[in-house]
């Protein structure tokens, strides 16, 4: 066997071809560097010494003993064998049982051999006996009692395991790869290590694996989590510094422009946030090198309308700007709500529009051929300043005159490969704006997008009302259930309107959840790219949602009901009973593209008084009127999607109503989940919690992809200032060395963190 003294190593130098099959196939392990760094979760403490004669039935205990004698008995299974094994400490005996053991363990087992054995007493029989105990033999030249003391006290790492490799197994391989590891290259600087007071890479190993007292894997882990965060700030670091040494052309709005009339048209101020927010962008945009900014807010906060100042600006320095949206009925709303606000500073060639404005582009993937083709020559001659599209965009076909803007909504609906496609298409490296309605802790911010630029919207625009939101405990109390119905009917008769979200589009042939509404399970087939992509997004995150839906399961009492409620049952069932006589409306993400926006349009007219819908209608949908949703089977969604659902209502002067209806039971983790968003309005502190309990994905991008999470250690919410710390450390290296000369290991470290697909992801997000 090759001696596997680096962590590149391949496996098989270390633990034999056979077993890193075994490892790589199972766990997904392939270096030395992968098993060492495939940490235990928890640490066992062995039991007590104990003298035979003291032990209590279901105790753990280690016992110091010399075999007596050793007997292997055929079982009535064919092949199957026990080894049973008698053992003393002159005064009483104890059986050792050995299920599935090899044949080699019975000479192991030869009589008057002294050995430390521990597990869990139990009982055979009437006699005392330990299965399949641990055990370690002492030599004839050493003080038995001490030895049997020490292994006593030696913690027992437990690793994450699966069926055909158990703890134990790979607890065997990392003590072969530790036996074999020298010294190996840190990639931490020597100064960081100093002034955080961090161990070096192999005693940290060492004492995560093989710990003397708890103590040191306290002290282990913390080290081993800067591993983590270092190199991946230092990558971050490394962008940013790229992206201002960029060219890009500034561009800067003109007096008199199309920003300075839209402003002086604006029916209200804007707030000093999204003052603020406006000027950061606005030096940005004038600077000789691309934007990179992340724009996230409380829902209702008004970042579309940033935006918007955002494309104007661009639009006066004669380029263009594209809003891209996830889903078909978001850029409808946003090509409808623009044209709007801009008036006939939009229709620039219509008879009622202002020769000096310019023109608005949709372009989704279900559009007519006559409407495309007006839209896609506006887009290359470049008479439309302004290009709102979903994923049709991106297409070849699409060209631009001269982009000078991409504003992404929604980034994480989008893969990869499409944002990257989008910025191809600018002659010049386009400025960048990145929006999000789901609010991000700051340490995901800076581990996520820490090659961004954050600005932060805060205060809601004035004239918005408050929010109320109350869970509805249908199982547990029937009549709130009714009292959900009565107060929409009441609202109604107000002169508002309402909103009924479902988990499932439901149907002929639907048995699936489809929360976003946009999964296409009918048999149209001719469903547009941009939609099928914004399906696959979506799924990603109704993965999420079904995978809280299965563990809150294992939690609520028995009798649940397995299917939850879909639009298309509920719709009808209102319609029939509760809300009876009211005018309702279905949206989902089957329906064709025009009866999407035929149902929107009249629902934003009022002409529709209940909107059933899946959460196609989570971002975007700004209709001032409605002023109370009910989320049926609310305990379906995650904290952050119930947040965004309710973040539309209260959009007008009317104070909004959000009505959680759920059969979770108090005290299961589904009724915790919607008793914080209830408790509380604030994104950012429900962003944490619905961080923690969704499990926090590959910070690089891999959740969008399947991938293993790069982070094994480090916790981004917890580890908070461990993240901050790194941040600083990350900004001080690059600025000192960009290329990393003079840190060799911290390179090798950046570039094993970011293999191929992970270097691409960030050189394209």
């Amino acid at each position: 066997m090759v001696e596997a003294d680096s962590l590149d190593a391949p496996l098989k130098d270390a633990v034999g071809d056979r077993t890193a099959k075994v490892l790589e196939r199972t766990l997904g392990l392939r270096t030395v560097g992968d098993l060492l760094r495939h940490y235990p979760r928890r640490y066992q403490e062995r039991g007590e010494l104990t003298d035979l004669a003291d032990l209590a039935l279901d105790e753990e205990v280690t016992v110091l003993a010399e075999v007596l004698r050793a007997h292997r008995r055929q079982l009535k299974e064919r092949g199957r064998s026990i080894l049973e094994v008698v053992v003393t400490d002159g005064t009483s005996k104890l059986t050792l049982t050995f299920f599935n053991s090899k044949n080699w363990h019975d000479k192991e087992f030869r009589p008057g051999r002294t050995g430390s054995f521990s597990g869990k007493v139990g009982d055979f029989r009437g006699a005392r006996q330990m299965v399949n105990p641990e055990y370690e033999w002492i030599a004839d030249d050493v003080d038995a009692e001490e030895a049997a003391e020490v292994f006593s006290a030696k913690l027992i790492p437990v690793y994450p395991a699966v069926e055909k490799m158990s703890s134990s197994k790979i607890a065997k391989c990392v003590e072969i790869a530790l036996d074999m590891l020298h010294d190996v290259p840190d990639p931490l600087p020597q100064r960081v290590r100093e002034e955080h007071r961090l161990i070096g890479l192999k005693q940290a190993l060492e004492q995560v694996h093989r710990p003397t007292e708890i103590e040191q894997t306290y002290q282990a882990k913390h080290r081993l989590k800067w591993d983590e965060a270092l190199p991946l700030q230092v990558a971050l670091a490394q962008r940013r510094r790229a992206a201002l040494a960029l060219p890009a052309k500034p561009r800067r709005s003109k007096p008199g422009g199309l920003l300075d009339r839209f402003d002086a048209s604006l029916p209200f101020e804007l707030t000093r946030g999204q003052v603020e927010v406006c000027d950061q962008i606005a030096h940005d945009l004038a600077a000789p090198h691309p934007m990179h900014r992340l724009l996230q807010g409380e829902v209702g906060s008004g970042k579309t309308l940033v935006a918007l100042r955002a494309i104007l600006t661009v639009v006066d320095a004669g380029g263009q700007a594209v809003l891209l949206a996830p889903t078909e009925v978001l850029a409808q709303q946003h090509h409808r709500s623009i044209r709007e606000l801009l008036g006939p500073l939009a229709r620039a060639g219509e008879l009622d529009g202002d020769p000096d404005g310019t023109r608005v582009a949709l372009l989704t993937g279900s559009q007519g051929a006559r409407e495309r083709r007006a839209n896609l020559e506006d887009t290359k001659s470049g008479a439309a300043g302004i290009v709102v599209g979903t994923h049709a965009v991106i297409e070849d076909a699409v060209e631009f005159a001269d982009l000078g803007l991409v504003v992404v909504d929604e980034q994480h609906r989008f893969g990869v490969e499409q944002r990257d496609a989008l910025r191809a298409k600018a002659a010049d490296p386009p400025h960048v704006l990145v929006m999000t309605a789901t609010p991000i802790p700051r340490t995901v911010a800076m581990t996520v997008f820490g090659d961004l630029e954050t600005s932060i919207l805060a205060e809601l625009p004035r004239g918005r009302s408050p929010i109320t939101t109350f869970v509805v405990p249908s199982r547990e109390r029937p009549n709130y259930l009714a009292r959900t119905w009565g107060r929409i009917r009441d609202e109604v008769a107000a002169g508002h309107q309402a909103y009924v979200v479902c988990p499932r589009i439901g149907g002929d042939g639907d048995g699936a959840e489809d929360s976003d509404g946009e999964v296409d399970l009918s048999e149209n087939a001719k469903k547009s790219e941009d939609d099928r992509s914004s399906s696959l997004a979506a799924s990603r995150e109704d993965g999420e949602d079904r995978q809280l839906a299965l563990d809150d399961a294992a939690s609520a009492p028995s009798g649940s009901p397995p299917e939850p409620a879909s639009v298309v049952e509920t719709a009808a069932r209102l319609a029939e009973n509760e809300l009876a006589g009211l005018e309702i409306g279905v949206l989902h993400g089957r329906l064709d593209p025009d009866q999407k926006d035929k149902v929107m349009t009249r629902f934003a007219a009022g002409k529709v008084d209940v909107l059933v819908a899946t959460t196609i209608i989570e971002v975007g949908v700004n209709v001032p009127n409605a002023t109370v949703m009910a989320v049926v089977d609310a305990d379906r969604f995650g904290v952050s999607q119930l947040h965004q659902l309710r973040g539309r209502v209260g959009r007008g002067a009317a104070p909004g109503l959000c009505l959680l209806v759920t059969e979770a039971f108090e005290g299961t983790p589904a009724r915790e989940r919607l008793d914080a968003v209830a408790a509380t309005l604030d994104g950012f502190e429900l962003s944490k919690i619905d961080l923690e309990q969704r499990r926090e994905g590959d910070v690089l991008g891999a959740s969008q992809s399947g991938r293993r999470s790069s982070l094994k250690m480090l916790a981004v919410i917890r580890d908070e200032e461990l993240i901050r710390q790194a941040r600083s450390a990350a900004m001080d290296i690059v600025a000192r060395d960009p290329e990393l000369a003079g840190e060799p290991a911290l390179a090798h470290a950046v570039d094993a963190l970011l293999t191929a697909d992970r270097a691409d992801y960030l050189e394209r997000s």
